[in-house]
C-alpha cells in the first residue's frame, strides 16, 4: 500500500509555535510539538506597563526549528520524505522592519537589542497616537476613505499605525530600515528563500485586514495619503507591493538549508502565510452563516459570505471585509475582542497577589527551605507552591461561580480591560465592575467577568446583524472552548445559540495544513480540502432556556452601561 502524503502545519502563536504534521488524505493529526520562545518567556524586550510588546526573531526560527523536528521525531525515520507541503499561520498585524535583503533589523550587527528592531507584537498598543491620527487623515484629507473596509476605524494594532510609531521614536531604525513584513509573510519568506522586500509573495489576509489593501484603489493607499498622515511614511509605502495572494497560493519551494534543518526535502511546497484566526476558521469548517470564535488570550470572530451576499456594503465597526482572506472566492469577514482569556488571568494574578508576596516574605516558610532545602532549590520550591495554587484558582473560581445565579447578581461588568477591537476599535477604553457591595464575593466577581466577555461577544453578532450579515450557528474554538465549560455555557446563553466545539485541539495547525494540501496540488481549492481533512466536532453547548431570557435583559444594561460609562473610561486629555 502506498504511504500517504503528509502536510505540516505550523502555529506561530503569542508564546509558542505549535507544528501539527497531518495526513493530508483525511486530515489525522497524526504528531505535534510544541515549543516555547526562551527570549519572550523570560519577559526580555516588552514593556507591559507601557502596553509594548517585541518578539526577537530567533525566538521564531529556533521554535520553528524545534518544534518541526520534534513531531517528525515521533514518527519515525524517513517521515520527512512523505510531506509534501507546508502551510504557516502566525499572530497578527505583527510587523518587522528589514533590510534590503528582507532581513529583520534584529538580525543585523547593532540591532541586536533593539526592541525597535524586532517584531511588533498584535497586541502591542504603543501605537494608540499614531491610530487617532490615521482615522483623523482618513476622514478629513478630501479623497477615498481607506478604512472603509477596515470597518471604519483603524487600530493602533495594526501595520501602520506601529510602522508610524517606530519610525518616530526611533531614529536609527528609521535610516536602516528598508522596507517592512508581518511575520506571516517573513515566515513564508524564509523558508523559501524569497526574501527581497519587493518581491516576496504577500498575504492577501495580512494586507487586507491590517494595512487597507484593497483592489478597488488598486493595492495600498497611495503616497499621497500617507504623507499627508506623516512624511515618514512616503518611503516605506513606496518599498511595499502591490500584489498580494491567498493562503492556498504556492509561496516557493523549501530551500536545501531549512529542508536540511527541519528534515524535510528539498522543493517541499510552502503556502503563503496568513493570521492564525483565519486558519483557524479554516480548520474549524467555517462556511456561509457560521461565525468561528478562537477564543484565547484575546478572541476573534471570523465570518465568511459570498460577494453578492454583501455586495455594496461596508460593513462598519469590525476588523476588516477581505476578499479571499479566509475562504479563497468569498469575502472573509473580521471582528474580535482584545482582551478574553487575559481578563480572567488579570483576575486571577490579582488575587495570588498577596499570596506571591507572602511568599517571598514569609520568615517562616523561608527559614523551613533554609532547614530542608539547599540554596537554588528552596527558590524553586516557592515558585512551585505559588504555580501550582495559581493552576487551580482558577478551577476553583469557576466552580464556584457556576453556583451562582446571574438573575441573584448586583454585578455588571465591563470587558475592556485592553480597549475594545469590536464594535469600532477604541483601545483608549478602559474595564469597569459596578454594584459591588460587602457580600461580593470574588467567585461572584469571577462570573461577572465572565458574563462581560460573553456581553462582549454579543456585541459583536449584534453588529453584524444590525447590517445584514446573517448568523445561523457558531464553531467554538481554541484553550478556553474545551477547557472551561463554565465559560461556554454562559456565552451559549448569551447569545442564545448552540456553540460547537471543533473536535481539532489544533485548528489554526490543521488550517494551515489545509493550505499546504492545495498549494501542493492535492486537492484544487481550500474546500475540497475542508471536505476531505476536517475533523468534525466533540462537544455542544445549548442554552439554558430558564437563563437565556435573563440574560437578555442583562445584555441591555450592558449595552446602556457601554455607552454611559464610555466616555468616562477613556483617559484624561
Amino acid at each position: 500500500m502506498t504511504p500517504s502524503k503528509l502536510v505540516v502545519g505550523i502555529d506561530f502563536g503569542t508564546d509558542s509555535v505549535r507544528s501539527v504534521i497531518v495526513d493530508a488524505a483525511d486530515g489525522k493529526e497524526l504528531a505535534s510539538e510544541v515549543s516555547h520562545y526562551g527570549r519572550w518567556a523570560a519577559g526580555l524586550y516588552s514593556d507591559a506597563a507601557r502596553n509594548m510588546f517585541r518578539q526577537h526573531p530567533l525566538d521564531y526560527t529556533e521554535a520553528l526549528e524545534e518544534s518541526v523536528t520534534g513531531a517528525l521525531k515521533a514518527l519515525g525515520r524517513n517521515a520527512g520524505t512523505r510531506v509534501v507541503g507546508i502551510g504557516i499561520d502566525t499572530t497578527g498585524s505583527t510587523p518587522c522592519p528589514v533590510d534590503r535583503g528582507g532581513t529583520p533589523l534584529a538580525l543585523c550587527r547593532g540591532f541586536e537589542e533593539n526592541p525597535n528592531s524586532m517584531f511588533v507584537l498584535w497586541k502591542d498598543h504603543t501605537a494608540v497616537e499614531e491610530a487617532e491620527l490615521i482615522n483623523r487623515v482618513a476622514y478629513g484629507w478630501g479623497g477615498p476613505n481607506f478604512t472603509r473596509y477596515e470597518g471604519g476605524v483603524y487600530s493602533p494594532e495594526w501595520f501602520w499605525s506601529k510602522i508610524l510609531h517606530v519610525l518616530r521614536a526611533d531614529v536609527r531604525v528609521r535610516r536602516c530600515a528598508f522596507s517592512w513584513v508581518e511575520h506571516c509573510d517573513w515566515m513564508a519568506a524564509l523558508l523559501t528563500g524569497y526574501t527581497d522586500p519587493l518581491t516576496m509573495k504577500r498575504s492577501r489576509c495580512a494586507a487586507g485586514h491590517k494595512a487597507m489593501w484593497n483592489a478597488e484603489w488598486g493595492g495600498l493607499p497611495p503616497e499621497e495619503f500617507f504623507g499627508r498622515v506623516d512624511r515618514l511614511l512616503r518611503e516605506p509605502r513606496a518599498r511595499l507591493y502591490r500584489e498580494t495572494h491567498t493562503s492556498d497560493v504556492r509561496a516557493g519551494g523549501l530551500t536545501g538549508e531549512w529542508a536540511k534543518r527541519l528534515g524535510l526535502e528539498p522543493g517541499t511546497a510552502v503556502a503563503v502565510g496568513a493570521f492564525d484566526a483565519h486558519m483557524g476558521a479554516v480548520g474549524a469548517g467555517i462556511r456561509q452563516g457560521v461565525l468561528v470564535k478562537i477564543m484565547g488570550t484575546s478572541a476573534c470572530d471570523m465570518l465568511v459570505a459570498r460577494a453578492r451576499a454583501i455586495e455594496g456594503k461596508c460593513i462598519a465597526g469590525i476588523c476588516g471585509q477581505v476578499d479571499g482572506s479566509i475562504i479563497p472566492g468569498m469575502v472573509g469577514l473580521e471582528a474580535g475582542q482584545s482582551a478574553f482569556g487575559d481578563v480572567y488571568a488579570w483576575f486571577r494574578d490579582l488575587l495570588s497577589w498577596p499570596l506571591t508576596d507572602a511568599l517571598r516574605g514569609t520568615a517562616a516558610l523561608a527559614s523551613a527551605a533554609r532547614a530542608s532545602l539547599p540554596g537554588a532549590a528552596k527558590i524553586a520550591a516557592i515558585g512551585e507552591l505559588r504555580g501550582e495554587i495559581e493552576r487551580n484558582m482558577l478551577f476553583r473560581l469557576a466552580a464556584e461561580a457556576e453556583k451562582v445565579e446571574p438573575r441573584d447578581s448586583t454585578l455588571l461588568a465591563l470587558d475592556w480591560l485592553n480597549g475594545r477591537r469590536t464594535p469600532f476599535a477604541d483601545h483608549t477604553l478602559k474595564g469597569a465592575i459596578i454594584g459591588l457591595t460587602l457580600g461580593t464575593s470574588a467567585p461572584k466577581i469571577f462570573r461577572a467577568l465572565v458574563e462581560a466577555t460573553a456581553f462582549g461577544s454579543r456585541a459583536i453578532v449584534e453588529q453584524f446583524r444590525r447590517q445584514g450579515v446573517s448568523i445561523n450557528t457558531v464553531i467554538a474554538l481554541g484553550g478556553i472552548a474545551r477547557k472551561s465549560p463554565l465559560i461556554m455555557q454562559v456565552m451559549a446563553d448569551v447569545l442564545d445559540m448552540n456553540i460547537r466545539v471543533a473536535a481539532s485541539e489544533h485548528a489554526c495547525a490543521l488550517g494551515a495544513a489545509m493550505s499546504a494540501s492545495v498549494a501542493a496540488g492535492v486537492y484544487p481549492s481550500v474546500t475540497e480540502a475542508q471536505k476531505r481533512m476536517s475533523s468534525g466536532f466533540d462537544l455542544v453547548f445549548t442554552p439554558n432556556r430558564r437563563r437565556a431570557p435573563v440574560y437578555a435583559k442583562l445584555y441591555r444594561k450592558y449595552a446602556s452601561l457601554a455607552t454611559a460609562l464610555a466616555g468616562l473610561l477613556r483617559p484624561a486629555q
